[in-house]
């Protein structure tokens, strides 16, 4: 069994590293941190002319027709830089659009957002802070005759309720908003700017990554608005959720990478009684462990990448497995980094805590290891 990257996956890691190592450095990531957007439109126009934004989208609609692995692969680059923007909100919202959307809506959104002219996310989480699907309580109620300025159209619901923690909502163009019915829970596409949204930052300890509280009181969308059948998105939200989970997880491994990358070539000079710390055993061990967690964590990531691509049986269990464990070894590899480095670890100046805060960010995102722990009970019982 071979479990090398093909040629070509080789090639665009090769590239993405060679990109990114020279366009965006850690000035560049804190610089963007003080950014009122918090993501450069240059740099998003530059991955969109490598074939990036449209990575996963078929080339009828500007994309390269790729999957899931090698989104992965462009994940843990991204997140191996701690790069700020949101590339896997709008991957995310494109499946979304493929997988249940209409004909009309592929046409105006996905070659917009292939060619970087437009961003989409997902208002995944209600306020009661659980990613199942079947928790959500945003709600959709059919739009009263004779009221508003305009007269409803015919099947034209309003949207109330609050989403939390919304990945990139102040910068987006699309979100791709699910609410319960009387039916199930559906769907709907929401522009920004439509009356009655309001988006709010968030605090968060990852500057990188900006999270916003979403409001809709009395939101109007058409039926032309709705991403699939009424009362029947559960599915969709939930594939999209171990896409997010699989994604989640490249980043965090790009971030250990990075950590253990780091703390080597840190050992390999720093000397303490003459000699390198990189020779004293406890580092050596610890370094050693790193890897192993590292490692592992990769073997987790693109199996559960593969299996998603492949429709295999266990992707849903593998999706779980990715993001719990890696969750938990990106933890331990990037907490080992900074007790390696010592009390230089612990600085603002130094470059650690980039990584630290996007992998503990992206722990608690699409499910946290508790989440996705009990996903795997639930599946393993099923299957038993």
């Amino acid at each position: 069994m071979d479990f090398a990257f093909s040629p070509d996956q080789e090639l665009l890691r090769g590239a993405a590293r060679g990109f990114l190592d020279e366009r965006v450095t850690s000035a560049v990531v804190r610089a963007l941190w003080d950014d009122p957007r918090g993501e450069s439109e240059a740099l998003w126009k530059d991955m969109a002319g490598l074939g990036w934004l449209g990575l996963g989208l078929p080339e009828s609609q500007g994309g390269s027709g790729l999957g899931m692995v090698e989104t992965a692969i462009l994940l843990e680059e991204l997140g191996r830089v701690a790069w700020p923007g949101p590339y896997l909100e709008i991957a995310l919202a494109s499946r979304a659009l493929l997988a249940g959307g209409t004909e009309a809506q592929r046409r105006r959104w996905l070659p917009a957002i292939a060619a970087g002219d437009a961003r989409a996310t997902v208002c995944l989480l209600d306020e009661g802070s659980d990613w199942d699907p079947a928790a959500t309580v945003t709600r959709a109620e059919a739009a009263p005759a004779g009221s508003g300025i305009e007269p409803p159209s015919p099947g034209a619901v309003r949207l109330w309720g609050t989403k939390r923690f919304v990945p990139w909502a102040h910068v987006a163009d699309l979100l791709l908003v699910p609410a319960r019915e009387a039916d199930g829970v559906s769907l709907f596409a929401v522009t920004a700017g439509a009356p009655g949204l309001a988006v709010s930052p968030t605090a968060a300890m990852d500057p990188g990554t900006r999270w916003s509280t979403v409001r809709l009181d009395a939101v109007q969308v058409g039926p032309e608005a709705r991403v699939g059948p009424p009362g029947r998105a559960a599915s969709l939200l939930a594939a999209l959720l171990r896409a997010g989970a699989v994604g989640a997880a490249a980043g965090m491994l790009g971030c250990a990478r990075r950590c253990l990358d780091t703390s080597v070539a840190f050992a390999k000079v720093r000397e303490q009684f003459g000699q390198p710390v990189g020779s004293f055993q406890a580092v050596r061990h610890k370094c050693a462990e790193m890897l192993l967690e590292v490692e592992n964590a990769h073997a987790a990531t693109y199996y559960a990448a593969w299996a998603l691509d492949a429709g295999a049986e266990d992707a849903e269990v593998a999706a779980s497995v990715a993001k719990a464990y890696v969750g938990d070894a990106a933890r331990r590899v990037c907490g080992e980094a900074i007790q390696i480095h010592g009390g230089i670890g612990f600085t603002w100046e130094y470059d650690l805590h980039l990584y630290v805060k996007r992998a503990k960010a992206l722990e608690a995102t699409y499910g946290d290891g508790d989440h996705h722990r009990e996903l795997i009970v639930r599946r393993v019982g099923d299957q038993g």
